[in-house]
């Protein structure tokens, strides 16, 4: 069989290898570092964009199609490798003052549920916030995974399902010939493949940049905190402006993010945990009871407008793409794995794949 190889183990690789390896597939999967160790481990696992009425109805069909997936893809990963992601539904509170009507606009035009509460409920739903406004915009059916199990559970899948896996095997190029994709040479030699996906994040236009319409695709830092709450603490997700707070089964308490356009550097800053301590303490003064156990950052890929790239190279036979995610790696990867499966197999594609398109318009 003629394998398929897959550039980058993410959550976007891991979930396009095993739509690949469901339809019986062999699948060659190539990983710079560890599988899941870079934005898909790094960020909130919310299964929803940040703000969704201010993206591209693109972004929004994706998110749809995979939030209606995800109850049997986690149960599914579950069963068969005894790691639970945790999909669990516990709703975003939204403060977006002046987004009421366009939030509610989007909901009745996508068929979402968004309601608007007021102070007295908001305190009911997440009594531990210090600021209560006047209106809030709820989000009751939002869901988030734990990332990290995510991704632990996809790497176990694929190896019971055979797929094979090369960690710490960077790319170093793809090897083109005549217009078709011949194979590619990674840090373990030389592997050959008519088909080829790059699925590999922030690094995916460094690594297309010297074929043809190169994807607009660069990296974006993202600092996180962690508390080690109790469970319960706090109930639900709320987010205000760039930032969010996500609880845990456990207790344990994500507060993030920052949106920082410094390359591939990837190194936490002093700064940058002050500024998210301050506001987390100041939203939620309870998380001063707790201490911080982690602080980490992440690189995402950042595309224009978040919509990401997924389909084949406009002119290189064979070489296909599912990048640039941005923040919504999560939300968006059941949906963006199986569109990119049925471009590659040729099936008939889950929606309208144009938008996605290699050089598509984009904003």
């Amino acid at each position: 069989m003629n394998p398929i190889l897959i550039i980058g183990g993410g959550v976007i690789g891991l979930l396009t290898a095993l739509e690949l390896a469901r339809s019986g597939e062999e699948v060659v999967l190539f990983e710079r570092g560890d599988t899941g160790r870079e934005s898909s481990w790094a960020g909130g696992g919310i299964v929803s964009p940040l703000f969704p009425w201010r993206y591209l109805d693109a972004v929004t069909r994706l998110a749809r199609w995979s939030q209606a997936a995800y109850p049997e893809l986690t149960a599914g990963l579950a069963d068969a490798t005894d790691v639970d992601p945790e999909l669990t539904v516990n709703g975003m509170l939204v403060i977006a003052p002046g987004e009421t009507q366009a939030a509610l606009a989007w909901a009745e035009t996508h068929g979402r549920t968004v309601q608007t509460v007021d102070a007295a409920t908001f305190a009911e739903l997440e009594p531990r916030a210090s600021h209560r406004p006047d209106e809030t915009i709820w989000m009751p059916d939002v869901a988030q995974v734990r990332n990290p199990r995510m991704v632990r559970a996809l790497r176990r899948r694929l190896e019971q399902l055979g797929v094979t896996i090369h960690v710490d095997d960077p790319v170093e190029r793809l090897r083109i010939d005549d217009g078709r994709c011949r194979g590619l040479v990674s840090l373990s030699g030389r592997h050959d493949a008519e088909r080829i996906i790059v699925c590999a994040g922030a690094w995916s236009g460094d690594l297309l940049g010297s074929w043809p319409a190169p994807p607009e695709i660069h990296p974006m830092r993202g600092q996180m905190l962690l508390f080690r709450a109790e469970p319960g603490t706090i109930s639900r997700i709320v987010l205000e402006g760039s930032r969010y707070v996500i609880p845990r089964r456990d207790g344990r308490t994500l507060f993030g993010s920052t949106i920082e356009d410094v390359g591939f550097e990837k190194t936490t800053t002093q700064s940058a945990r002050d500024e998210l301590y301050a506001i987390a303490t100041e939203r939620f003064p309870v998380l001063k009871d707790y201490p911080i156990e982690a602080h980490w950052a992440g690189l995402r890929p950042s595309s224009p407008a978040g919509v990401p790239y997924i389909g084949p190279h406009p002119t290189i036979d064979g070489l296909f793409i599912n990048a640039g995610h941005f923040r919504n790696g999560i939300v968006l990867g059941p949906a963006s794995a199986r569109l990119v499966s049925d471009l590659v197999l040729g099936h008939t594609p889950i929606i309208d794949p144009a938008p996605y398109g290699w050089t598509a318009a984009r904003g």
